[in-house]
């Protein structure tokens, strides 16, 4: 049986995260969503059903993937943006051929020869379940399942795995067998991996610099560098090729992104090739304990995200200057270049430049010049399909 993933038409709930990745692939615990439900369903090869306005952009990068264009034979299409438990996994391990798994209008499964397309109605031969069961809403759900999907990774794919557990002279380990090591991981003196309240795991090539303090759940992913003095609590999960310092609590960094000064971020959903200054802070809780609410860029409206714990959400290439305070809830469009020292709220628009009281459009050549060279310094540059895709975001 072809496992397909398939995002749906609530891509758009998840801007500006999804604005140049599918919903599959945003990272929650130490893998992206798409990555798990590959791994629990055995899934051979990558087949993706994906909005057609990202196609040209993952056909370029992932050649050898199949985008929109689906095998022939019994398909389990899995919804990307599936919250997995046991007993929902056991649910779709056993879902009847020719019927379709829903939660009220969202389609969270089909099991079916014939074939099924991007925001396309189901075939109407097949047999519809209804159970109870979650899907995913927004980045704020996401940020909140990290501290479970981290343990639920670690122990399902890293517990019994090579573990490569060295430490260096002055390293204070508590609970060890809640800690995995990747190879060539570095560690200073005076480096604290507390996992007594959830497991650590650092991968390949990372670097811990002296006085760092980690206590898991936490995923520091390959090439990562953790600065002198780093607070890193519960529910963080680092991609690779970032610089994370200063106090971290509950928050995901997608990959190539830094937060390497002192200041707080919390429960926040990082992207990739966002810098955030040094005392760039953020809020994460509401002084009259009210739930916050977040912008949702289908609606176009602020909308409460369900939790008490929510802070910012930066898109891709957001850059913050010094001192820059982010309000609690506050979404940060793609491509936002934002600086001054006076109070950031709400909803910042993609590309948008400036202080919190005098934002413009930020100019997109001059953007692009920016861009090219932050992923040079990668040994990367943007492609012609990125390219045209960031245009159609900035309105060129």
């Amino acid at each position: 049986m072809h496992i397909i993933i398939f995002d749906d038409i609530k891509t758009a709930d998840f801007y500006p995260l999804t604005h140049i990745r599918s919903t599959g692939d945003l990272r929650c615990g130490i893998m992206k969503l798409r990555q798990r439900l590959q791994y629990i369903f055995g899934a051979e090869s990558n087949n993706l059903i994906i909005d057609p306005f990202l196609q040209k952009l993952y056909r370029g990068r992932h050649p050898e993937w199949s985008i929109n264009q689906l095998p022939p034979g019994q398909k389990l299409y899995l919804n990307s943006r599936i919250k997995l438990d046991e007993s929902l996994i056991d649910t779709l391990k056993s879902l009847p051929k020719e019927s379709a798994l829903l939660n009220g209008d969202d389609i969270i499964a089909i099991n079916s020869n014939k074939e099924y397309h991007f925001g396309k109605p189901l075939p109407s031969s097949l047999k519809e379940i209804s159970i109870q069961s979650y899907l995913y809403s927004s980045l704020a759900d996401i940020v909140h399942d990290n501290a479970r999907l981290i343990a639920w990774d670690f122990n399902n794919l890293f517990y019994g795995a090579d573990n490569y557990f060295e430490t260096e002279p002055g390293v204070t380990v508590l609970h060890p067998y809640n800690i995995w090591l990747s190879e060539n991981v570095s560690m200073a003196p005076n480096v604290v991996l507390d996992a007594s309240q959830g497991p650590i795991v650092i991968d390949e090539g990372a670097r811990i610099m002296a006085n760092s303090v980690i206590t898991g759940p936490v995923y520091i992913g390959k090439k990562t560098i953790v600065k002198i003095g780093a607070k890193i609590y519960g529910g963080v999960s680092v991609g690779p090729v970032c610089k994370i310092g200063g106090e971290i609590e509950g928050s995901i960094f997608q990959a190539y992104s830094n937060k390497q000064h002192d200041g707080f971020l919390g429960h926040s959903y990082i992207g990739e090739w966002v810098n955030m200054g040094a005392d760039t802070n953020n809020s994460d809780l509401k002084n009259t304990y009210k739930n916050v609410k977040i912008y949702n860029y289908r609606l176009q409206e602020q909308v409460d995200s369900g939790t008490r714990f929510m802070g910012c959400i930066l898109g891709d290439h957001v850059k913050t200057g010094i001192n820059v305070s982010l309000n609690t809830g506050i979404v940060v469009g793609t491509g936002a270049n934002i600086y001054g020292s006076d109070l950031f709220s709400f909803h910042i628009a993609d590309f948008s430049w400036g202080d919190a009281k005098n934002l413009t459009k930020y100019r997109f050549d001059s953007f692009c010049q920016t861009a090219a060279i932050v992923k040079a310094r990668r040994s990367l540059g943007i492609s012609e399909p990125e390219m045209q895709l960031l245009k159609q975001i900035h309105g060129e």
